[in-house]
């Protein structure tokens, strides 16, 4: 919430508004006072690191009824305030809406009672509202996520993490109870990023039984030589005729059947807090950016917008038609039509589950397929590829398939070093870091002899290659190789996985997430370093390669000066400028400056070189300090995010090929050598798409290992804007008013 409060106080005074704090929520409009006050820049330093909100929320009765809120539309003319940025769940967005359709009749009111003039009225005629959904639970329809639930995540996959290796070592059961009420997006993304072996959602009851089928389940489990059985449940878990699910109903059911060693833990409060992710900074910002834009454009007929995210877009919809399908979700469930509240709930909630059912199949179908599938990792390690390998692994063993594990890259593949994977052999895989089949930058080209007599010699019908822009070169080598080997004409897919997230056809990378927060965390501890001694700034160079990706987005969620990356090129002179700039900011405003640099954004402009150059030129003003963060970034247990995207992509990748492999089906063999039959499986705006790696060469600058047109180029400017430059903001991009609802029963979240 903070960053979304500090991206509009900031983008509001840049605009040459006035921006007003309101403290203690609609409590605070009501009493007015001391608790609306005037906002300056310096207000919303140091804030972006900060939990929950500075500003502070409360729950308000006097809102409620109508005279509360003529109290608050006095105290809001009295200052000329007109626009009203809400940052709350979907009652507080209500009460928004509520408050400006009755804007005109408050009013009249108000001059009745002689409590404001016509003059202020009429200065003051209509409220313009938009709104920005925070919640941890993402229970808002309309958006792919509510600013607070990445956090939230974080926090639950922190207690997961800890919780495994306890249970481990004493051959336990877990039962985890986390937050949602009435929506189990926490629950599902947990039980989908750890592998549970079972969760307990609202939105989706277990069948009647479910008792006999849990138990079983576990048994299964424990036979299969598992150590760790975890079920997740959303605290407004119920069963089909709507009687609560707790977690002490389930520590019972299985301690008196099973007689397991069970543990309960139930999270509560601890979800709320703790540092905000990169992720819920850099959305909260982009957020409050769009919010900003959306009041001022608004006319006295532009229906109250929610911001929401789309895919990586910030999109505005309006509001009530979203509070409409949010409650419509809860109507469902309330009538017992958990299908249509599933699909009320969003694509992406929907996915979620699908793939979680898919995966959690305890028993392997009985008919084979005879197909071997094999999984390479290339390129760099980063957090998530393990996920993604035991996402596809499983998936494989459920489509009947023989999943062959390669390792060591195309080398491993060159040199035969190739061995069946099974169920059990990539338990617990989601949550570790780096690649547990070993990888390696190799391209194929020079051992494509070798490569082919492999994929012969061990049958192999498909390949998943998951890696970095290795990946993509080698997949593209291997296709180009075709109309030489023969043994080359199989399916192939390509999952994107890199720090650098620089892979063409794909809008993020698996590990780029978990890196993002390294640097983060990071920026954060140099920034309390230098608010401590006053007057320093701190240069610190990310990797990225040539992609200024971790630079951009770090810069964004830690709240830097500047960000040098290669795709914007730089001079001397703008150099100059950000020195100058620090010069200006350390006179008058904040004590302290970052500066990030992506590792080759400039081959004469190096770090050492800007480190000297600022040293020199802030003397006597403010002292340089530099950290190379290097290979932390690609360390490190996985984010939500990443073994959520990871174990999606993975599953989706195997379907894929399993569908792949029928097309390529001739005269009792396989053979593919078709431009779709080996693609790139990527996030393209909101959806997972493949495209033939052959397709991608025409977006692809192979000099410099990027794509041509990078998405993220477009919020830059939004960076230097909440680092105070003055530049202009290009709103060509902004999207108009959309509406949630395309159709009764598809709708978009």
């Amino acid at each position: 919430m903070n960053a979304a409060v500090r991206a509009t106080v900031r983008v509001g005074l840049y605009t040459g508004a006035k921006v007003y704090f309101v403290h203690e929520g609609y409590q605070g409009l009501v009493d007015g006072g001391d608790n609306i006050r005037l906002a300056t820049w310096e207000s919303v330093s140091m804030m972006l690191q900060l939990g929950g909100t500075v500003i502070g929320s409360a729950r308000c009765k006097d809102f409620r009824n109508r005279e509360g809120r003529m109290q608050a539309a006095a105290n809001l003319v009295k200052l000329g305030i007109t626009n009203l940025c809400v940052i709350g769940g979907d009652g507080s967005l209500t009460g928004a809406n509520e408050f400006r359709t009755e804007w005109s009749g408050l009013l009249l009111d108000l001059v009745k009672a002689g409590k404001i003039t016509d003059a202020d009225a009429k200065k003051s005629s209509h409220l313009n509202i938009v709104g920005m959904v925070g919640s941890i639970d993402n229970d808002f329809c309309g958006t792919d996520m509510t600013i607070g639930t990445d956090s939230a995540l974080h926090r639950i996959m922190e207690v997961v993490d800890s919780i495994t290796t306890t249970a481990q070592s004493h051959q336990r059961t877990f039962i985890l109870e986390v937050m949602g009420r009435h929506c189990g997006y926490l629950a599902l993304v947990t039980a989908l990023a750890c592998g549970a072996d079972w969760v307990f959602i609202p939105e989706m009851p277990p069948e009647d039984q479910w008792e006999d089928h849990l138990c079983r389940r576990l048994t299964d489990q424990r036979s299969r030589g598992s150590r760790l059985n975890v079920i997740i449940v959303a605290e407004g878990a119920m069963d089909r005729d709507g009687k609560p699910i707790t977690s002490d109903m389930i520590k019972k059911l299985v301690s008196d059947r099973l007689g397991f060693d069970t543990r309960t833990t139930v999270l509560g409060h601890v979800q709320r807090g703790g540092t905000p992710s990169a992720f819920d900074r850099i959305l909260g910002s982009r957020m409050g950016v769009e919010a900003v834009m959306a009041l001022l454009e608004a006319t006295p007929s532009t229906p109250a917008c929610v911001v929401s995210l789309s895919g990586n877009q910030a999109v505005r919809l309006p509001l009530m038609e979203c509070v409409q399908v949010t409650k419509d979700v809860t109507a469902a469930m309330a009538e017992g039509r958990f299908e249509d509240a599933l699909k009320l709930r969003g694509k992406s909630f929907e996915n979620n589950w699908h793939t979680y059912k898919l995966l959690a199949h305890i028993n392997p179908p009985d008919v084979k397929s005879n197909i071997n599938v094999a999984i390479v990792n290339v390129g760099a390690p980063c957090a998530g590829m393990n996920a993604a390998v035991r996402s596809a692994v499983r998936m494989g063993i459920i489509q009947g398939h023989n999943m062959l594990a390669v390792h060591d890259g195309f080398d491993g593949l060159a040199e035969g070093q190739i061995e069946p994977i099974t169920w059990t052999g990539v338990s617990g895989w989601t949550g570790k870091g780096g690649s547990m089949l070993g990888t390696k930058r190799s391209l194929p080209t020079k051992m494509l002899d070798q490569i082919s007599k492999n994929i012969a010699k061990f049958s192999i019908h498909a390949l998943v290659i998951i890696g970095g822009f290795e990946a993509y070169m080698g997949g593209l080598e291997l296709v180009q190789a075709r109309a030489r080997f023969e043994e080359l004409c199989i399916p192939m897919v390509v999952i994107p996985a890199t720090v650098s997230n620089n892979v063409p056809g794909s809008d993020f990378s698996i590990g780029a997430d978990t890196a993002l927060n390294t640097i983060t965390s990071t920026c954060d501890r140099i920034k309390q370093s230098a608010a401590g001694t006053k007057r320093r700034v701190f240069i610190v160079e990310t990797m990225g390669g040539y992609c200024g990706y971790l630079a951009t987005m770090a810069g964004l969620a830690a709240g830097a000066d500047a960000a040098y990356i290669h795709e914007e090129n730089f001079s001397i002179k703008d150099l100059e400028m950000n020195v100058e700039h620090l010069v200006h900011k350390m006179k008058t405003t904040v004590k302290r400056g970052l500066i990030l640099r992506n590792e080759n954004s400039n081959a004469n402009y190096t770090t050492d070189f800007i480190f000297n150059l600022y040293s020199e030129e802030g003397k006597g003003i403010f002292d340089c300090r530099k950290n190379v963060l290097g290979h932390t970034q690609q360390g490190g247990t996985p984010t939500p995010f990443d073994r959520n995207f990871g174990t999606k992509m993975g599953a989706k990748s195997v379907l894929w090929l399993t569908d792949k492999l029928k097309d390529c089906y001739r005269h009792g063999r396989i053979f593919a050598n078709t431009a779709d039959s080996a693609c790139v499986l990527g996030m393209r705006k909101r959806s997972l798409t493949f495209q033939p790696v052959t397709d991608l060469k025409a977006e692809t600058d192979f000099e410099h290992r990027v794509p041509m047109n990078q998405w993220w180029m477009k919020i830059r400017p939004i960076m230097k804007i909440l680092a105070k430059y003055d530049i202009k903001l290009d709103t060509s991009e902004h999207a108009d008013m959309e509406h949630v609802i395309k159709s009764p029963k598809s709708v978009q979240k």
